[in-house]
């Protein structure tokens, strides 16, 4: 097999860095996996997991610390799934979770995560943003990214072509935001729960193409982190 390159985002292929994102990549997308590098020391039931679901898939492992280490940078990195980068389709049928231009790859990662605990499936980004296949992504979701169906456009005009009709929910400070408690008690499906940037949020116009909303919070604070806020947006439009 032709060696391996420290991540970039032009490669075909990313690294699931970690036993458990590594196990989840197995165990959600085996046809993405083309090999398994592991450490001499790994060991254990979960090491047991490991081998065993690459024997059934017929995935080769490969001993490799020094390359574990070079990835991953650290000494304690014991297993990482190679696996190749794949896009989805949309589903119009489905509620989506759009972000627009995040930058950070830990907030992104920790999105991705509540996303597939609070059942929304479908994520879209908005370029310029973060690259959802960098392992560091991969890493904070904990290998969440290999259950949601994944997609990127190079704006929201694009999205809207292929999202289907749908109810808009931009979260953002703006006239007419309904407070999010109250626009639960009247949501309509589907829809898409629309995210900005960091630092910027969301652009002013993003209110004229839905109903949008912001989450009440004490004065005390300007604003929530990112993944927080998409977490509780998430929570409260969930059906759990």
């Amino acid at each position: 097999m032709p060696p391996l390159e420290a991540y970039k985002r032009q490669l075909p292929y990313t690294y699931a860095l970690g036993l458990y994102p590594a196990l989840q990549a197995l165990e959600q997308a085996p046809h993405l996996v083309s090999r398994v590098l592991v450490h001499s020391k790994l060991s254990g039931e979960g090491a047991d997991a490991l081998y065993a679901a690459c024997a059934q898939h017929k995935i080769r492992t490969e001993q490799a610390e020094r390359l574990l280490k070079k990835l991953s940078g650290k000494d304690n990195c014991f297993a990482a799934a190679v696996c190749n980068k794949q896009q989805h389709d949309l589903d119009p049928s489905g509620n989506h979770l759009v972000l627009v231009h995040p930058m950070d790859a830990g907030n992104l990662g920790t999105i991705l995560r509540s996303a597939l605990g609070f059942s929304f499936l479908d994520i879209t980004l908005i370029t310029p943003c973060a690259d959802a296949f960098d392992p560091q992504v991969i890493r904070a979701s904990m290998g969440a990214i290999f259950s949601l169906r994944l997609s990127e456009f190079d704006s929201f005009e694009a999205y809207q072509n292929q999202a289907g009709p749908r109810k808009l929910y931009p979260f953002m400070l703006s006239d007419d935001a309904l407070p999010l408690s109250k626009a639960v008690q009247h949501k309509k499906s589907p829809h898409s729960l629309i995210f900005g940037n960091e630092g910027s949020g969301l652009p002013a116009e993003y209110a004229t193409w839905g109903q949008s909303i912001k989450i009440e919070q004490s004065d005390a604070i300007d604003s929530l982190n990112l993944a927080v806020s998409a977490a509780i947006g998430m929570y409260a439009f969930s059906s759990l």
